[in-house]
This record gives C-alpha cells, sequence and structure tokens, in this order.
C-alpha cells in the first residue's frame, strides 16, 4: 500500500505550487499558440509523471500505470464520443441533410444571434442532458461552423453556452457523483444546485450574445434572450426542486426550444445581424468560415423531415442510453472489468481528504454497448442507412473520420492521462486543501474549487467525485452546511467546463480549427474565471446573507 502525501514539502504553500506545475505547463503551453496540443499534453503529462514521482513519492510503475490507465480511459469513453460524433456529422454533410438543417434553422430566423441562442444554448443543453461528455459542445460547434460561423465564433460561445446545463448532464450523473462521496441525498443535492444555478441560467444568454455581438448587439434582441433564459431557468428550478434531478436539462431545453420558436412568430428583430464573425475579433479570411448567405427558402415539409430526420434519430438514442435502467441492462449484456495489476486499491486517500484510510479503485471498465460514443455510432449508422449509404460507404465515411479526428484523440487521451495521475497521486487533493485553507472565505474559494476540478479532469461529475467529501469535510469544521458547499462544488465547476483542454480540443475538432486550440483558450478563459466568481459570489450570499440564507436546504 501506498498513502498519498499531500504536503511532500513540509511547507504547505510549496507543495501546492509543486502540485500546479502540471496543469500550469498545460495551460500555458496551448495558451502560447506555439506548441501544438497534442504536444503540449504529452509535455505535461511527463511533467506530471515527474512531479508525482520525485516530490509526492508515487512509486514509479504506480505512476505510469496510472498514466496509461488515463489514456485508455481518455479513448473511452470521451473519445469514442467525439469520434462517432464528427462521423454523424460528415454523413450529414456529404447527404446535403446539414444543408437542408441550415435552410430549417434559417426559416426560424436568419439572425445569427437568435440562431446561437437556438443552437449553442438551447439546443446543447438538450445534449447536455442527454449524454453529456463533450457531446453538446461537438454537436453544436459542428452546427454554427455549418452555418457558417467563424471558427472561434463556434467553438467559443458553444463552450460559453455549455455551463448552466453541465450540473445536470447526462441525466443528472454528476448529482449522483456527489452523492456517493458525500452520502447526502441526491434529490436535495440536486435542489440545492437548483436554487444556484438558475441565476445563471438567467445570464449565460445574454452573456454569449454580448460576447459575440457586443452591448448593442445583445440589447438589440434582449425580448429573444428573456424568453430563451427565463423559459429555460423556471423550469430548471421547479424541476430540481418538486420533480429530480434526472430529466432538468432535458425538460428545461424542450420548453426553452420551444418558447422561443413560439415567440419568433410574433416578434423580429428590426436590424437583422448576418456577420457569422465575432464582434471586434480580427478573424483572417484564412481562419475564417466563409461568410454565404443563408438559404432561406421554405423547405417542403418532406425536405423539413429529411433535415431532422438524423438530430431526431440521435435524440432518441440518446434518451435511451441515457437511461439508468438501460445502462443495467446492456451493462449485464457486456462488461469487463480489468483491475490495473500493482495499481488498484493499492493507494490510500488518507485524512483530511477522506475521514478515514481510503483504498483508490483502478479499474478499467469497458462497458461497450452503454458507452454513450457507442449510442452516437448507432444512431449515426441508423441516420446513413436510412439517407441511403451502402455499407462499404459508411465504413470509408468511418476511415476517413478517424484520420480526421487522429490527432485530436491522441490530446484527448493525454489529457485525461494527467487527470487520472493527477488524482491517483493526491496532487488534485493537494490543490484542493489549499483552498479549503481559507477560513470565512471558504464559501467563496470552496466555489473555486470545484470550478479547478473541472479545469483539471473535464467532468463535472469527476470534480464531484474528487472534491464533494472533501467539500463536506470541511464546511463542516467551519460550521457551514454541507449540502450548500457540496452543491457549490457543481455548481462552480460547470464554469470551469469551458476551459478544460479536453472540451477546447472537443470544440476544435467538431469546427475543423485544429491547431488553434490556445485561441479558443485565450477568448474563453476570462468569461470562465469572472462566471466562477459570481458563482462564488452567490454561494458566499447564501452561507451569510439573508434572505439568501433562507435558500440553503438542511
Amino acid at each position: 500500500m501506498w498513502n498519498q502525501i499531500y504536503n511532500p514539502l513540509g511547507s504547505a504553500g510549496l507543495s501546492t505550487l509543486a502540485a500546479a506545475i502540471p496543469v500550469v505547463t498545460l495551460l500555458v503551453l496551448i495558451a502560447s499558440g506555439k506548441v501544438k496540443a497534442h504536444i503540449a499534453a504529452i509535455i505535461a503529462l511527463i511533467v506530471a509523471n515527474i512531479i508525482t514521482i520525485f516530490i509526492f513519492t508515487m512509486p514509479a510503475n504506480m505512476s505510469i500505470r496510472a498514466s496509461l490507465l488515463g489514456v485508455v480511459v481518455g479513448f473511452f469513453p470521451i473519445g469514442w464520443i467525439v469520434l462517432n460524433v464528427i462521423f454523424l456529422y460528415r454523413i450529414t454533410v456529404e447527404t446535403g441533410r446539414f444543408e437542408l438543417l441550415q435552410r430549417a434553422i434559417g426559416g426560424v430566423t436568419t439572425d445569427r444571434r437568435i440562431q446561437l441562442l437556438l443552437i449553442a444554448f438551447s439546443f446543447g443543453a438538450f445534449f447536455e442532458g442527454a449524454s453529456g461528455f463533450g457531446t453538446p459542445v461537438a454537436i453544436t460547434g459542428a452546427v454554427l461552423i455549418g452555418l457558417g460561423f467563424s471558427p472561434l465564433a463556434a467553438s467559443g460561445l458553444s463552450l460559453i453556452a455549455n455551463t448552466a446545463p453541465v450540473a445536470y448532464g447526462a441525466l443528472g450523473t454528476p448529482i449522483q457523483g456527489l452523492a456517493s462521496v458525500t452520502g447526502l441525498d441526491p434529490y436535495i443535492l440536486g435542489a440545492m444546485v437548483g436554487r444556484q444555478l438558475p441565476v445563471f441560467s438567467l445570464l449565460v444568454p445574454f452573456w454569449v450574445i454580448w460576447a459575440f455581438a457586443g452591448w448593442r448587439g445583445m440589447m438589440q434582441v434582449w425580448p429573444a434572450i428573456l424568453v430563451t433564459a427565463v423559459s429555460f431557468a423556471i423550469p430548471q428550478f421547479v424541476i430540481s426542486n418538486y420533480i429530480n434531478p434526472w430529466i432538468v436539462d432535458i425538460g428545461a431545453s424542450l420548453i426553452s426550444m420551444g418558447a422561443l420558436i413560439l415567440f419568433l412568430k410574433v416578434w423580429q428583430p428590426k436590424e437583422l445581424w448576418t456577420s457569422p464573425a465575432l464582434r471586434g475579433k480580427d478573424e483572417s479570411a484564412a481562419t475564417m468560415a466563409p461568410a454565404k448567405p443563408l438559404d432561406t427558402t421554405p423547405l417542403t415539409q418532406s425536405q423539413l423531415w429529411s433535415a431532422l430526420l438524423p438530430w431526431i434519430i440521435v435524440c432518441i438514442v440518446m434518451l435511451i442510453w441515457g437511461n439508468g435502467a438501460f445502462k443495467t441492462w446492456a451493462n449485464a449484456i457486456f462488461t469487463w472489468n480489468y483491475p490495473v495489476p500493482e495499481l488498484h486499491n493499492l493507494i490510500n486517500k488518507v485524512p483530511p481528504v477522506a475521514a478515514k484510510p481510503t483504498p483508490e479503485g483502478a479499474v478499467f471498465s469497458f462497458t461497450y454497448l452503454s458507452f454513450t460514443g457507442t449510442g452516437m455510432l448507432i444512431a449515426a449508422i441508423i441516420s446513413g442507412v436510412l439517407m441511403g449509404f451502402s455499407p462499404a460507404k459508411l465504413i470509408g465515411e468511418y476511415g476517413r473520420t478517424i484520420k480526421v479526428c487522429a490527432i485530436s484523440l491522441i490530446t484527448i487521451s493525454a489529457m485525461l492521462a494527467i487527470g487520472t495521475l493527477t488524482r491517483l497521486s493526491g496532487v488534485d487533493a493537494t490543490l484542493g486543501l489549499a483552498f479549503a485553507a481559507t477560513g470565512v472565505l471558504y464559501p467563496f474559494f470552496g466555489t473555486l474549487l470545484g470550478w479547478l476540478g473541472v479545469a483539471l479532469t473535464g467532468s463535472d461529475t469527476a470534480s464531484n467525485v474528487l472534491f464533494g467529501n472533501l467539500q463536506k469535510i470541511t464546511s463542516e469544521q467551519l460550521g457551514l452546511s454541507p449540502i450548500l458547499m457540496a452543491a457549490a462544488n457543481s455548481s462552480g465547476g460547470v464554469m470551469g467546463k469551458m476551459i478544460d483542454a479536453q472540451s477546447i480540443v472537443v470544440a476544435s475538432t467538431a469546427t475543423n480549427w485544429y491547431g488553434h486550440e490556445g485561441s479558443i483558450l485565450r477568448y474563453v478563459f476570462l468569461h470562465s474565471i469572472v462566471l466562477a466568481c459570481l458563482v462564488g459570489v452567490l454561494v458566499t450570499l447564501q452561507a451569510y446573507v439573508y434572505p439568501f440564507t433562507e435558500m440553503v436546504l438542511k
């Protein structure tokens, strides 16, 4: 057995600085724009191994095995989702269905700002609720780039929009993960998150349009933004507090899409915004998608159903794949669990991160049939067959998709290797303890701990599993509500989703903007920090200031 060490240098400050080196290395290399993302990820992985072995004293064989486990987990399930989403997208482009979808959206509105509301926020929230794990950014990014948005707009705005729904993603998986490590009721945790995130569901649609079109451009369409925001935020609160945390995103997103489309039948902006470029951004023609005017010729009913068919199939399949009963059935048919030798249950998480020494599992669960990516592949194959693809043509297109996505898959695997290694070595916990030492300011910094967790791991679920129990222990020591701070970990975490390296690579892959990950990171970074701090302010008010304290569940 090896026990994690959280202060290897005998100084909390120095140990925290050492723990931060791998993630800082990764982000600086990517943000510099001078190092390709896959090279940056590999360099950061090497640095992470050096830190864990020589400073945190993790045995070298364990460090290497943890890295290899992360590489495999990076492909299954995360890379597997990305690969098959891009495969579906390429099929719809090849068959002309994507052009019909463009015309269908253009029939709703040609205004780029409202297209962003409909696709990046509401449509993306549906896919976050149904499947999560990179799916919404991959799909909305691909749709926006196909509509003529610039690559930076399609990537960056999809990432910013995919925040408020994340805590309830994949049918409430982050809430379930949080409940599993804290022992708190998932319904209560979901309800508490539902008293935090609706505030940001009201804010984020305005924020996205402001980021795209500036203040004046945002104010020209404020009624549509308000309808989108309110019709999402209110159902998000109601469903999370009075029904359950599993269907929050799906219910709220469907209501939001329907409300916006109905509203546009009686209201349209006086001035149409047809430019796909970000306001105030100097993007050269070489890096910008062609800004061709949308064909708004009305579709026949047959053409409309033809355009929507692949996405209807995806929605149906994702709802099935996200269902707990289906997962149980699928895993009973095919599950291969591989406990990593000389690693599984041989590392102890120790106090104060855990209440008592707790072995860390290191198992690769190859539940192939229940993987979200497998559902996406099945949806793509069904769609391809119905659209006239022969088996040989489908195989050929899949081969070309693998070639297109190869570098991105390497990058994602390397990044997940870093996340897995830092979790098993206790490096993440060292960073978390630094936040936990902030005393009366803990509600603010504890929220930022959730943000850090998602930025490191790429997943709100993983951040909740990593830091959820630490939030509970620390809040009880400080006399704060453990329900409040556990929920804050998830609510703060959603704002880290837009800067985690995995999501950025998914966005660059979906928009075919390889090699520009640094540009995307630089664009979204400040948005991420400011929004996370605003969540921290709300949680601090809920902890100490009436009437916000009345929102806290006991």
